[in-house]
């Protein structure tokens, strides 16, 4: 008598397959640069991404010297988003430094709540710097926006409701010259990370950054 023989995983002929489920296709990327930086910043998170999260927005917010308030560039911000997606488009933000003050202020204070699934804070003074306390908001509006206790922060720090419904991260580092004192440079929800970087903008230019960073924005 012959021994029974295993089972084959191998598919026969005329047998029809059960269809694997696919995950959705998430929702376009949005990545907003910070103060005196541009577009390039992101070169190589966007080389990391490249064919696994598509597609992406870097829009350009030209800050000049620092005089532009933050709540006109996150008009600006809003303005790019819908032009590229038209206006309901659902998205994913992440701002580095100012950039994720301005992604804020769009999403609290001008309607980007109800097309936002995702906000990442990366090295972003959500509570202000120190070192914006000098400038005087005559000549540098954008730098005064971010001194700790200004009217927009207080704006956007009192009312967290202004965040319910997205999905908010902030990544931080301990040593970080430009948030000052550098660990109140994350959002008031969310997970916290902090990073083993040495310098602000190692937080999203170094392997050390940008590993942990983009395994959030390729989560499911």
């Amino acid at each position: 008598m012959s021994s029974p023989q295993p089972a084959s995983d191998t598919p026969q002929p005329g047998t029809q397959q059960p269809e694997r489920a696919s995950s959705p296709a998430p929702p376009p990327l949005v990545l907003v640069h910070g103060l005196w930086d541009t577009p390039g910043l992101f070169r190589r998170l966007e080389k990391q991404l490249e064919g696994r999260r598509d597609p992406v927005l870097v829009p350009h917010l030209p800050h000049g010297l620092g005089e532009r308030p933050v709540l006109e560039l996150a008009k600006e911000l809003g303005q790019a988003v819908e032009a590229r997606f038209g206006p309901d488009q659902e998205v994913d933000v992440l701002g580095f430094s100012l950039g994720g003050v301005i992604a804020r202020s769009w999403i609290q204070l001008q309607g980007g709540r109800r097309r936002t699934r995702r906000f990442i804070s990366v090295g972003s003074p959500q509570q202000g710097s120190l070192l914006a306390l000098p400038w005087p908001r005559r000549w540098l509006s954008t730098v005064a926006d971010l001194r700790p206790g200004s009217p927009l922060l207080q704006r956007l720090n009192d009312d967290p409701a202004g965040l319910e419904g997205v999905a908010c991260t902030s990544f931080w580092c301990l040593s970080d010259q430009m948030v000052v004192p550098s660990w109140t440079g994350v959002l008031p929800v969310g997970p916290k990370h902090q990073l083993p970087v040495w310098h602000h903008q190692q937080l999203i230019t170094s392997p050390s950054g940008l590993v942990p960073i983009v395994k959030e924005l390729l989560r499911p």
